[in-house]
């Protein structure tokens, strides 16, 4: 078996060509990636449904828009905590997956945390792939793979999110950016 080089932390950006309408210009998260398969959470869909109408007592901690973001087509039903805790330590309750990006723990007491977080978002649902599945979407140019910033998580401005990230890589990415919504009009 190949060895899998692991992906975590970095973002996927979906390619214009990628046709499932859950990823459509999706920006995912890749919290974790190895040979057994890949999870992520999508950065840029917001939904109508505010924080507080789900999990009151993290509702002050989130950032702006204060609602949960729909973070994949995969359980819909379960939520994940993601949050930028700066520095080398992270609090009881905080798990690192890349940088200054990590897993909170929705049972634990927010207060816990409240401290320390930089940022914290919301996910209901999250991207998963089984082994080997990503790795076929990347060979056939699903995705572009690039590397995250920790401001990528608690973007104020999510639905600007996949120009943004494209429109800051030094390569013929940058490019990608301006790509029309709707090629046909053009």
């Amino acid at each position: 078996m190949t060895e899998v080089s692991s992906l975590t932390g970095r973002l996927l950006v979906a390619t214009p060509a990628l046709a499932d309408p859950n990823f459509d210009r999706a920006v995912v998260l890749l919290l974790d990636h190895d040979e057994e398969g890949s999870l992520g959470v999508v950065l840029n869909r917001p939904t109508p449904v505010g924080v507080g109408d789900i999990l009151a007592s993290w509702a002050g901690l989130t950032g702006e828009p204060d609602v949960v973001f729909q973070g994949g087509p995969v359980s819909l039903d379960s939520a994940l905590g993601v949050a930028v805790i700066p520095g080398d330590e992270g609090p009881l309750g905080w798990r690192r997956v890349h940088g200054a990006i990590g897993l909170v723990d929705l049972e634990a007491p927010p207060e816990l945390l409240a401290a320390a977080l930089g940022s914290l978002r919301i996910f209901a649902g999250y991207a998963g792939w089984g082994p080997g599945q990503l790795e076929s979407e990347l060979t056939g140019g699903a995705w572009y793979v690039v590397e995250s910033e920790p401001g990528d998580v608690s973007s104020p401005h999510p639905e600007k999110l996949w120009r943004a990230v494209l429109r800051r890589q030094r390569s013929e990415l940058a490019m990608i950016a301006t790509y029309p919504d709707d090629p046909s009009l053009n």
